[in-house]
């Protein structure tokens, strides 16, 4: 995983009682998967988990999806399945990570005079 200056793609789902999240590998990937099915799922997605964001768009806290609640918004607790509905019905969106913030060396102590 890259350090800083990154971008992450992601597609939201806005469900009737939930808001999914899924994680992809680039926006290219998802769009070359909508013109061509053949392409399998994991050159698509950046690892097999659906989030939820409790109504909170794609900001917020991410949780893993329940079976029952991937059973109550798709008709289906198929990880897969899910997925594929979220790809289609899903806004695609990329942001772009900045640097890496936070202590450099924590080694150093705290660096103040004595």
């Amino acid at each position: 995983m890259t350090r800083g200056n990154g971008s992450a793609s992601k597609v939201h789902y806005q469900g009737k009682d939930e808001d999914f999240v899924i994680m992809v590998d680039d926006v290219k990937a998802v769009q070359d998967w909508k013109e061509d099915r053949s392409i399998p799922l994991a050159q698509v997605v950046n690892g097999f988990k659906i989030f939820v964001t409790h109504k909170h768009g794609a900001q917020g806290v991410y949780d893993e999806a329940s079976k029952q609640t991937l059973e109550n918004e798709f008709g289906s607790h198929n990880e897969d399945e899910c997925m594929i509905k979220i790809l289609e019905g899903g806004t695609l969106q990329e942001t772009e990570t900045g640097q890496r913030q936070g202590p450099k060396n924590d080694t150093m102590g705290a660096r103040q005079a004595h």
